[in-house]
């Protein structure tokens, strides 16, 4: 399995790897090598994620725990084929995993065509071009590559429905496999929080310009210069944009109502969930947004804009309101219309929190197991019909084989 990114390090695909190997470690049928990231500059780190689950971390430097630079995954690139090669060298493995096309589907491209090792590849967001605007000046260059590792996958996975027509405008006939992302409807889960001073509007995500927090600060100040009970607004995440937000919340006056959470980990997360009357995620663009999973596992009421993920999860009216990217007065009106409407808050998040429960990771993970399986036979057969090595689906007594 390749994914640049992996717990501390990353965002929403790290979250989905994570999950992934833990329904995987349940499994006596699977064994997975993960090769991601390490923050240290030459240290190559070996991690036993469970009794069938090794995590291998090439160095990248990493600086930004929330962010990778084109500098660190260039180098997870190279170091982290590397270390795929020594692997192929010392075990057999059936197919491979990848976690975005690039730069992590590149490397099952290469093991591919060198080894003939089969690959599925999940689409996670940023590797789709067009999906993110400040790597506009790079979709031109890597389309090329990314139309090959796509069209020699033995499968390809989208998260959303929104997800796959964006990567039809960059391969039309690509065939695809939607399955969503996932949520730990345990951890998250519907308990009564405490009784608050202040209405409390709350925003998970990556302080970066795509998710839209300076819309959501425009629209809280809008809130509260025609409200007179205490209203809050937290963000819960680091990024870029952090120093933009703090100044654009004091230049409207709430400051001392925005309250900035930084990075906390998801062991963190429920009670801040338990804290809040409503979910806010004005992005402009997802691919199945993670934190807006555990928010509706949480039994909180939504208030979104049109992206990834929102087709599948959110109904408006139902259990949250739908609106455009960038339209601070509708968002304004959205807030407004939940927050003397607590019946209506508990309508919604009991819808959301239904909803959450039909997204469990052991289903989930389940899926992605059974289509390993089906890419790995085919390259079973070639073997077979070669004279190589027989790879048997269900494993091998002397010769384990693994992912």
């Amino acid at each position: 399995m390749f994914d640049n990114e992996f717990p501390p390090l990353g965002g929403g695909t790290g979250v989905v790897n994570y999950y992934l190997l833990q329904e995987m470690a349940q499994r006596q049928d699977v064994t997975v090598d993960l090769v991601t990231s390490s923050r240290s500059r030459t240290a190559y780190e070996t991690e036993r994620f469970a009794d069938r689950i090794t995590i291998y971390k090439v160095p990248v430097d990493n600086r930004n725990i929330h962010h990778a630079s084109n500098r660190e995954l260039l180098r997870y690139s190279w170091r982290g084929l590397r270390m795929a090669r020594r692997l192929l060298s010392q075990h057999r493995y059936d197919v491979s995993f990848a976690l975005a096309g690039v730069p992590a589907g590149a490397i099952s491209y290469l093991l591919q065509v060198t080894h003939g090792l089969p690959y599925v590849l999940s689409l996670q967001g940023p590797d789709v071009p067009g999906f993110e605007a400040r790597y506009n000046y790079l979709y031109p260059v890597l389309t090329p590559l990314i139309k090959k590792i796509w069209r020699r996958a033995g499968a390809v996975t989208a998260i959303s429905a929104e997800q796959e027509l964006l990567a039809h405008r960059t391969m039309p006939d690509l065939s695809l496999v939607t399955i969503p992302n996932g949520v730990d409807t345990e951890l998250f889960a519907l308990v009564p929080g405490e009784v608050k001073r202040a209405f409390t509007i709350i925003c998970v995500a990556r302080l970066i310009e795509r998710k839209g927090q300076h819309h959501l600060l425009q629209a809280f100040a809008r809130l509260r210069a025609g409200c007179a009970q205490p209203l809050r607004l937290m963000f819960v995440g680091t990024g870029d944009a952090e120093p933009q937000l703090r100044a654009l919340a004091d230049s409207l006056q709430v400051a001392e109502a925005v309250t900035f959470k930084g990075f906390l980990s998801r062991e963190q997360m429920p009670p801040i969930y338990r804290e809040a009357d409503v979910f806010v995620l004005p992005s402009q663009q997802e691919g199945m947004s993670i934190a807006l999973l555990e928010a509706m596992a949480s039994g909180l009421p939504v208030i979104v804009t049109d992206t990834g993920g929102t087709a599948e999860l959110v109904t408006q009216g139902q259990n949250g309101e739908i609106v455009s990217w960038g339209d601070v007065p509708a968002l304004t009106r959205a807030l407004q219309d939940l927050l003397n409407a607590e019946s209506l808050r508990c309508q919604m998040g009991a819808e959301s929190r239904r909803r959450a429960l039909q997204f469990g990771w052991p289903v989930l993970a389940t899926r992605y197991i059974e289509l390993c399986a089906r890419v790995m036979i085919p390259s079973a057969e070639s073997r077979r019909t070669t004279g190589r090595s027989r790879v048997d689906v269900r494993g091998d007594l002397h010769k384990e084989p693994r992912a």
